[in-house]
Order: C-alpha cells, then structure tokens, then sequence
C-alpha cells in the first residue's frame, strides 16, 4: 500500500525478484512511478477498505507493507492485513518513533522512518557503543552493532560469547559480512553485530568497552 518512492521501489525490487506484486494507491497518477516494465497489479482506493484489498488480491498474499505518507492509514491497513486476512508477514512504515514503539510490542513489525534516519546518522558521527539493527516483535531481542576494544583484537568471535551475555550473530570485515565459527578470530577494523536480550545491552555494550574480563 502506497506508490510513493519507498512502495514503487519495493513493487519493481519484489517483481525483479520473481515475485507476483499487487499496489495500493489512492491516486492512480503514483502508478507511473512503477515504469513501463512493471507488469503487477495496480489498484486505485483506500488501503484498509476491504473491497480494495480483496481486489488487490489480499486473501492469496503472502506478504503486505504499508508504506503510505500517513502513520494511521498504515497502522490500521497493516491491522487489517494481519487480523482479518491472517496475512502472516506485515510490516508498517511509521514516522512517528512514539507509535512504532508501541505497535512494535503489539506485535505488528514497523519501520520508524525518523528513527532509522537518525540512527544511521548517529552511526556515522558518533561510532561508539551499540546502535539497534533490527528488534523483534515483543521488543525484547536486539541485534545490535557494537563497538569493541582494541584489546578484543586477536580474541576467538566467540569468546564474546563466553564473557558476555551477547551472541555473535555475524562480523563485518572489509565491507563483507561473515559468520563466525570457533576459529574466527577478532581483527583490527571488525564490526560486530550480536544478538542481545534488551534489558542486557547496558552490560554487554560496557563489557565490550573494556579489555576481555582475562586481561583487565
């Protein structure tokens, strides 16, 4: 639901992928945003009436993301999709971080547009600490990129895992993304990305801080 840049970039990347795409848009002038080569389906009205969305061919979809201009039409669209249709895989764009917290812990997986924007920002000036990449329905389990100390360099990945209360979910080294097993070791330049229960975060993040537990 919505043809804006964000959903006509999602409909030509999903059909690019092989997969069959329906869009939702009130304004049948967004539909040129898809190109000539887009061969889905298009669908002018609003994306929580029912009627549209059987016409859009909700009740066979695997997947549905709202990602209209308006937090309330993507909420409840998103709502919709999920609790009338049982469409197993929604997400909602949402621009205000207060309502994407909340419906995040209602179980409806949101993307928070200002909170991602500033986020990557913050990433880039001040890269210490952790910053959440991902958070799963309940709010509960992070995956995070974290910051180490130089001391950690030359560590076994997975000794993280035996002084914290972090799992390594994976290591980016030199642009690419790798998953550590036991001969992994830490190196200068690594970004290190763990899974983490959020109540947990503050002691992982200081841990990590720190030289490794044996060497301070």
């Amino acid at each position: 639901m919505g043809c804006g840049r964000v959903g006509s970039t999602l409909a030509k990347d999903f059909q690019a992928l092989g997969h069959s795409v329906a869009v939702i848009d009130q304004d049948r002038e967004a539909f040129r945003r898809l190109g000539a080569d887009f061969n889905g389906l298009t669908v002018a009205g609003i994306g929580f009436d029912r009627d549209t969305l059987i016409e859009a061919g909700i009740e066979r979809a695997d997947a549905f993301a709202a990602v209209s201009d308006g937090d309330n039409s993507n909420i409840l669209a998103a709502r919709v999709a999920r609790e009338t249709y049982g469409v197993d895989n929604v997400v909602a764009r949402i621009y205000d971080p207060g309502r994407a917290e909340i419906y995040q812990r209602l179980g409806i997986p949101t993307v928070a547009t200002v909170l991602w924007t500033t986020d990557q920002i913050m990433r880039r000036i001040l890269p210490s600490g952790a910053k959440s990449e991902w958070q799963d329905a309940s709010g509960k389990v992070q995956l995070a990129e974290v910051q180490i100390h130089r001391d950690w360099f030359g560590y076994p990945a997975i000794s993280i895992e035996g002084m914290t209360k972090a799992r390594v979910a994976f290591i980016t080294r030199l642009g690419d993304g790798m998953i550590p097993d036991e001969h992994t070791v830490l190196q200068e330049g690594d970004v290190v990305h763990v899974l983490v229960i959020d109540k947990d975060m503050n002691d992982v993040v200081t841990s990590l801080s720190q030289p490794p537990s044996d060497k301070s």
